[in-house]
């Protein structure tokens, strides 16, 4: 283990070099955009036009390509990633493990004459075949059922992987089993928005709309932690668990509020700018980077985009930040909560529907009061949530988030909506005469400097304490976690949402059918979704002791854990939902719910055994160490005739937390030894009820621990270097 002074001179040699540094004339960012991407432009420059257009209409229309030509493609594609580097290509896909996953094959085949060429045909573009058995599947696979098959997804463009040591072009795939079932999140994923599409253009339609289809669209937030990685490498929890199982709280943490949108630091400056720049070569529109509230920690977002392509990216943003974070001396971290009493990292998903002439279904307009299409697409998802509490709690479910959820940095597990004094004011209009009649403005906000110009005000304020707000054309689900595919937060959102689409669908039609006129199916409809659903409306503090009470009388959920939440995934309107819409059968979805609770059981586990590796191989022998020292200046004291009375009492502290140590350090080694094989949700709640408990008050003695023994003694970086030391 390297002391914390060898970390504080590499990061101070880092810092220099980063200030000293000469400035590199790199190419405009619109040149680099896309350019390691077989985007449309290289599609057209490459591909015959009538496969071009085919290809096109795939991506465009969601049309299965004509196998015919997927020779062709495959040969073009391979021209253009030669002619980069690329000496390999991969079926790059999801599988249920919430990571990525790739098997590198090579474009080189020998020839009789000693030779080699690069050869790529059709079938080995559309379809790859990994191992099936080797990633978790929830029961669907055995260990001796091993076929799989990756298949490419055309709407997702592929890209290249360029290292310093070689390129490879990268080729997003779904992942399904034998039989078919899916065993990833991207099938899923593009199942639902296949149903969501079908059941928002029957609505368009009775709005007299010439819209074939409809997207999910979605810009997801993710924020990270950087630290060096000198003290990266000096904490065990950090590189097998991703967050801190012991830490005192530093003197200063978050108190201060000076870090959120603060000055960036020049290393992490550069990190960020190198990341931005490989981003946008290989096609990620991000957009916004800055300080979050806690010390050492960031933020990047991008621009909305198409919910599927937008799921790869994030994927591709994740591993890229990690990848390029060496680079700079840090390490990169995705975790929930890596610090315990500083703001967790979250993933806000902002989530929207798009017509294919671009019109995003979200957007009131300048008088939503009127915009009668506006108001049933936004009382639809309203009654998606609330009918789909437990779902949309269960899609954020996992052990690293259950350290996040509910603290006063996050939303709380209790779902509701925020709808902004705007939206409420014309729900409750509706709810009571029938029909709104004004739309609140915001006004003009005159700031009191005369050189300072009036800003136009929106017409209600934001609210970061909900876990689901409606922020001026779309939602945000902010209780999303920082470290998970935003695919299963978006697959249950689909689902919810095409659910209540279909509703209103069917809703409107029967009135049609009985002769009233469109507004007054409307106006009908929307009363109905109001008073139905308006108890998931809430526009107020969500931290609130209040709101707690509140929600408990609204008959709103309240799963205060993940292990509260998983059972939601197999009630029996959900599982009839996701079957209804061909999104997941119910062996496929009940995978998801054994994946699930197996995933939150081995992360637990893995913590918890960590916690006892670095309390009897790191902590006790420190604490040993200074009672010796401690015991030995008592003793000399004595011997010398004085008094040492204080050096007793601290010896007796010392001695008092090192014995107490190991009682509760013995106690949890004990609670390990538990019985495994039983039936999974059995052991998540014994975790959760027994083993967490114990890792928690061993941390509080460890961290007493901390605060007592010298520096030059602690075998481990503390937060105050780690967070503050930049």
């Amino acid at each position: 283990m390297g002391s914390s002074g060898e970390a504080i001179r590499s990061i101070n040699h880092w810092d220099m070099t980063v200030r000293s540094s000469a400035a590199t004339t790199a190419k405009k960012a619109t040149e680099d955009f896309g350019s390691l991407t077989f985007n449309e432009e290289a599609q057209r420059a490459r591909l015959p036009k009538d496969v071009y257009r085919a290809l096109r209409r795939s991506i465009a229309q969601g049309e299965s390509l004509d196998p015919s030509i997927a020779d062709i493609v495959a040969s073009a594609l391979k021209d253009w990633a030669v002619e980069h580097g690329a000496t390999h290509y991969t079926h790059w896909f999801q599988p249920m493990t919430g990571i990525t996953a790739e098997k590198h094959d090579a474009f080189l085949n020998p020839t009789p004459d000693g030779r080699a060429v690069a050869e790529f045909s059709g079938k080995e573009l559309v379809k790859g075949e990994p191992d099936a058995s080797s990633f978790p599947s929830g029961g669907m696979r055995s260990t001796f059922e091993a076929r799989g098959y990756t298949a490419w997804d055309p709407t997702s463009p592929p890209w290249l992987l360029v290292t310093p040591q070689g390129t490879t072009l990268v080729i997003p795939t779904a992942f399904v089993s034998w039989t078919g079932e899916a065993l990833d999140k991207k099938t899923p994923l593009l199942r639902s928005m296949e149903a969501i599409s079908k059941q928002a253009v029957r609505i368009l339609r009775l709005f007299g709309s010439k819209a074939q289809r409809v997207v999910t669209t979605c810009g997801p937030e993710q924020e990270y932690f950087l630290i060096d990685r000198e003290f990266y490498f000096n904490r065990p929890d950090l590189i097998n668990a991703g967050r801190t199982l012991f830490g005192a709280k530093p003197p200063k943490g978050q108190e201060m509020e000076d870090h959120y949108f603060g000055s960036i630091p020049d290393r992490v400056l550069a990190f960020m700018m190198d990341t931005e720049r490989e981003l946008y070569k290989v096609g990620v529109p991000v957009k916004t980077r800055h300080n979050e509230v806690a010390p050492s920690q960031y933020e990047v977002a991008p621009i909305f985009e198409n919910a599927n392509v937008a799921t790869d990216h994030q994927m591709m943003t994740m591993e890229m930040m990690r990848r390029i974070a060496p680079k700079y001396g840090l390490a990169c971290l995705l975790h929930e909560k890596p610090f315990a009493g500083v703001n967790g990292s979250g993933k806000h998903l902002n989530w929207s529907m798009s017509d294919d002439f671009g019109n995003n279904l979200l957007n009131p307009g300048e008088t939503p009061h009127d915009n009668m299409q506006f108001l049933v697409f936004c009382g639809a998802v309203l009654r998606a949530v609330n009918k789909n509490q437990g779902l949309l709690r269960f899609s954020i479910a996992s052990a690293g988030n259950d350290h996040r959820l509910g603290a006063n940095e996050a939303p709380p597990a209790i779902i509701s909506v925020f709808l902004g004094d705007m939206l409420t004011d014309i729900f409750q209009q509706i709810e009571k005469a029938g029909s709104a009649k004004t739309t609140k403005q915001g006004g003009v906000l005159d700031i009191g400097v005369t050189v300072l110009p009036k800003l136009p005000r929106d017409a209600g304020d934001r609210n970061r304490t909900s876990p689901f707000a409606f922020t001026g054309n779309k939602f945000e689900f902010r209780a999303v976690s920082a470290n998970q595919s935003i695919a299963w937060p978006n697959i249950a959102l689909n689902v919810a949402v095409t659910e209540s689409l279909e509703y209103c669908a069917v809703e409107l039609e029967k009135g049609l059918k009985e002769g009233k006129k469109l507004q007054a199916a409307v106006k009908l409809l929307l009363s109905k979704l109001i008073k139905e659903n308006k108890r998931i409306i809430f526009n107020g503090n969500n931290y609130s002791d209040e709101w707690q009470k509140e929600a408990g009388k609204r008959g709103l959920l309240n799963h205060r854990t993940s292990v509260d939440a998983f059972g939601e995934a197999l009630k029996p309107d959900v599982v009839k939902a996701f079957s209804r819409y061909g999104v997941l059968n119910d062996r496929e979805l009940k995978a998801r719910y054994e994946v699930a609770l197996e995933q939150y059981n081995k992360t637990v586990n893995v913590e918890a055994q960590l916690a006892v590796l670095m309390a009897n191989r790191y902590i006790l022998p420190a604490a040993i160490r200074y009672q010796a020292e401690v015991a030995e200046s008592v003793s000399a004291v004595k011997a010398a005739g004085a008094n040492a009375k204080e050096a007793r009492r601290s010896l007796e502290e010392l001695v008092g937390l090192s014995e107490e140590l190991k009682v509760r350090v013995d106690h949890l080694q004990k609670l390990l030894e538990h019985e495994s094989n039983g039936e999974p949700l059995k052991h998540a709640k014994y975790f959760r009820d027994k083993v967490i408990p114990a890792m928690t008050t061993l941390r509080e003695t460890g961290d007493a621990l901390e605060s007592i023994v010298p520096h030059d003694l602690w075998p481990f970086p503390t937060y105050r270097e780690m967070l503050f030391i930049k």
